[in-house]
């Protein structure tokens, strides 16, 4: 997924705002498979166990069993149809999750190649507050953040100022 690029300043952005809202003794579920942030977690000294890439549209065994108070969830909602289902899942009583905003000048990113890499979602950051609030989730902390590149275009100085990235830390609403 990285061969080409490697999202260093999403990377570091996330890590602090991991660090800032979860200590290092939370036991955390990742949602997705092993991938270079989950290991970036783990060299931040955080326990880190990841789904085994089951389709979580269909399959949220691994969410409803696990043991993990914190679950993470970075740019994976996009790539679900109902992420509503797999946050209702959620046991841990922490979310700390981030989403792609849908971009007025650019359409949903999808991969030709890859048909995981697809967005079917990509929210404004009020849609993804409702979807949390829907779903028994108070977020407690959020951030954005742009994602420029060094290309030449309108659209390449757009991405200079508008915010690309959504993260959120949340709590789940007791009952």
């Amino acid at each position: 997924m990285y061969e080409k690029t490697f999202p260093n300043k999403r990377f570091k952005l996330t890590a602090h705002f991991l660090k800032k809202h979860i200590t290092t003794d939370a036991k955390i579920l990742d949602l997705g498979v092993e991938n270079p942030f989950s290991k970036i977690m783990a060299n931040e000294g955080f326990t880190v166990e990841n789904t085994s890439g089951e389709d979580l549209d269909f399959d949220t065994s691994a969410i409803e069993n696990s043991k993990a108070t914190v679950v993470t969830a970075f740019e994976i909602f996009e790539h679900l149809l109902s992420p509503f289902t797999v946050l209702q899942s959620i046991k841990a009583n922490k979310l700390v999750a981030s989403v792609p905003l849908r971009l007025w000048f650019s359409p949903a990113y999808k991969s030709k190649t890859d048909i995981w890499d697809r967005h079917y979602h990509e929210f404004e950051d009020w849609q993804f507050d409702w979807l949390l609030e829907k779903t028994g989730w108070k977020i407690v902390a959020r951030e954005k953040w742009t994602n420029p590149t060094k290309k030449i275009g309108l659209r390449p100085i757009l991405r200079w100022f508008t915010p690309r990235y959504y993260i959120v830390y949340a709590e789940r609403i007791s009952e």
